[in-house]
């Protein structure tokens, strides 16, 4: 943060640059330093969050965690809960690792089936054989712009260990579900306000494969904040993070991003902003998650724009 706003360098130039900083100083009145009390109810509700972290090299990566209906909580708003005891991990996942070697860490409660979503940053105050807390340091609600719904229908109770691969280049099945995917959440960081996970969503193609190591993304409207993109303008570190609905499977990518200004828009896949930006992968791992989950897809967001080929991971049996 500097001096003189809520917000740090990187997001007050994204905001500058778009011509949005009213905007964003009016919006900016959300923030809180706790849970607010009607969210909590919606937090314990939840069979999944996402969370953004760092590993011990400095990357930055996005992750999924699942569980029964209870397990994230909190009861005084100053902290969150997350109750997934050692032998519910899913060590396939950096998160775990992150989580002891990284104080940071940034949560995003989304249920999709409603298009809620809430966001939570902090610090780890606690992690051992029985879960995890987190030390609220900022907590604000997202609007429902961009989200598929989807129901799940069930859960399943965890399988440990999944299997895994890892790579270096986006091809075969890795690039087919990058491509096809209509739900994207990405986490970022900067050095003085933290991590943070976010989402991203559009029609079913909206993620452009532009060669075997990079992803190209349309910015939409959104709240005028620049929480993720100013993050990347500061730091440029990023992961993503990919749901198969379909297959039972996440992808996670950790890289580098930049954001692009002023792009040629032909089709109108950015909505008007004519603004993208671009994901170097540096490394990623395709895993089975350790749930078996049966997803209902219900409709797409109706303010997404339109791509020229859309066909949604459903994640209903054919």
């Amino acid at each position: 943060m500097n001096e003189t706003t809520a917000f740090h360098d990187g997001e007050r130039r994204m905001q500058v640059l778009a011509g949005e900083t009213a905007i964003a100083d009016r919006n900016i009145a959300v923030l809180s330093d706790s849970v607010i009390g009607g969210a909590r109810p919606f937090i314990a509700k939840q069979s999944m969050a996402v969370l953004a972290s760092t590993d011990a090299r400095g990357a930055v990566w996005a992750s999924v965690v699942f569980g029964k209906p209870g397990f994230l909580h909190t009861d005084d708003g100053h902290a969150i809960a997350i109750d997934v005891p050692y032998k519910d991990r899913d060590l396939a996942d950096p998160l775990w690792d992150n989580m002891a070697a990284q104080a940071d860490l940034g949560m995003l409660f989304i249920e999709l089936s409603s298009r809620r979503r809430y966001r939570v940053n902090g610090t780890v105050q606690r992690l051992d054989a029985h879960g995890a807390s987190l030390a609220i340091r900022e907590a604000y609600p997202n609007c429902p712009k961009y989200i598929q719904r989807r129901y799940l229908r069930q859960i399943g109770e965890s399988k440990l260990p999944v299997q895994a691969a890892h790579g270096t280049v986006l091809r075969g099945a890795v690039a087919e579900i990058a491509t096809r995917a209509d739900t994207l959440f990405v986490a970022s960081r900067h050095d003085g306000a933290g991590a943070d996970a976010s989402h991203r969503g559009g029609q079913a193609g909206f993620i452009e494969l532009v060669d075997d190591t990079t992803l190209r993304i349309p910015d939409y409207h959104g709240n005028s904040l620049f929480n993720t993109l100013g993050n990347l303008a500061a730091d440029g570190r990023a992961g993503l993070c990919i749901l198969d609905f379909t297959h039972g499977q996440v992808l996670q990518l950790t890289g580098t991003a930049a954001v692009l200004w002023n792009q040629d828009d032909p089709h109108g896949e950015t909505g008007g902003t004519r603004r993208y930006w671009e994901f170097k992968v540096r490394h990623w791992i395709l895993r089975d998650l350790p749930h078996a989950m049966e997803w209902e897809y219900l409709d797409a967001s109706p303010f997404n724009p339109a791509v020229r080929h859309a066909e949604p991971d459903t994640g209903n049996t054919p």
